[in-house]
């Protein structure tokens, strides 16, 4: 068994579920680098970590993950950041960044925002990092899904839902892409049986991404509904579970809901279309199928 400090990337990992990891992976003695798009949460984030446990590696970078030629500048300063700590390998990605804005808005790279946030820059990010992570003993590929992608089916000539963009089932469209993504994403790794990918469903969370970019009624839903999630750091648990459990290599359970196992939309099981979602996001990618 591997007795090094693991090594963990963590994507929105300045407030609600993202920060909470970061903190229990730091506290339990894991180095972490954390993702941001704003500076100064960053700083925060960072300054209250490090307090924890000064004894591990700690960083945060910036990154608006809306914009991909800013994932692959990311991957490479992660990779640096590995090499700086004298850091052999990757032990684990995770996913979370996310957002649900109430309009749709269109990234300088033509994609539609809450797509390119919520499911390219994972598909993107996860790609980019497997030569570090193939060189770890065993490890872990974690995309944040949720209970939303159970009732929606991807709209295969309107993925980006240019033409019928609704918030919510734009959200539940990005979250059963990601569970797709990671069963394909599991197949094409079976020679490579270091690492493990899974979805997980943290189930309503008291979080605030119901309040970024949405209208004020919006805001007035979200207050109420997130009023009966659980925290944070709860949501957090089942993560971490996944990220260390060595119990899990082994597994061929791609859906978790409080550590625990539980079938995901059979739509997220269809072979033909995982390859099919996997070809399209490499073209938009311009990475080779």
């Amino acid at each position: 068994m591997d007795s090094l400090p693991k090594t963990f990337v963590v994507t929105g990992a300045t407030s609600g579920i993202g920060l909470a990891l970061a903190r229990q992976l730091v506290a339990q003695g894991s180095n972490v680098i954390g993702i941001g798009r704003s500076a100064e949460r960053c700083w925060h984030a960072q300054q209250v970590l490090s307090k924890i446990n000064p004894h591990v590696h700690l960083t945060y970078l910036l990154a608006d993950l809306s914009l991909l030629v800013q994932v692959r500048q990311l991957a490479q300063q992660i990779k640096q950041q590995l090499t700086s700590w004298y850091v052999a390998y990757l032990d684990g990605l995770v996913n979370n960044a996310a957002i649900l804005p109430f309009h749709q808005t269109t990234t300088v790279e033509g994609f539609d925002t809450q797509w390119a946030v919520n499911y390219l820059s994972g598909f993107l990010l996860t790609n980019l990092l497997l030569p570090p992570m193939h060189a770890a003993p065993a490890a872990r590929i974690i995309s944040v899904s949720s209970a939303s992608h159970y009732h929606t089916y991807l709209h295969w000539h309107d993925l980006q839902l240019f033409h019928s963009y609704n918030p919510l089932r734009a959200y539940k469209h990005t979250k059963l892409a990601q569970v797709l993504f990671i069963h394909e994403l599991n197949r094409r790794l079976h020679d490579h049986p270091n690492i493990k990918a899974f979805a997980a469903d943290p189930g309503l969370v008291n979080t605030d991404i119901g309040l970024k970019g949405t209208s004020l009624f919006m805001d007035w839903i979200w207050q109420l509904r997130r009023r009966g999630g659980v925290s944070p750091g709860e949501a957090a648990r089942g993560i971490a579970f996944l990220l260390l459990d060595p119990d899990l290599q082994n597994s061929n359970q791609i859906y978790w809901r409080d550590s625990r196992p539980q079938s995901p939309n059979p739509r997220a099981l269809n072979l033909r279309d995982g390859e099919r979602l996997w070809g399209i996001s490499s073209r938009m990618m311009n990475l080779i199928s």
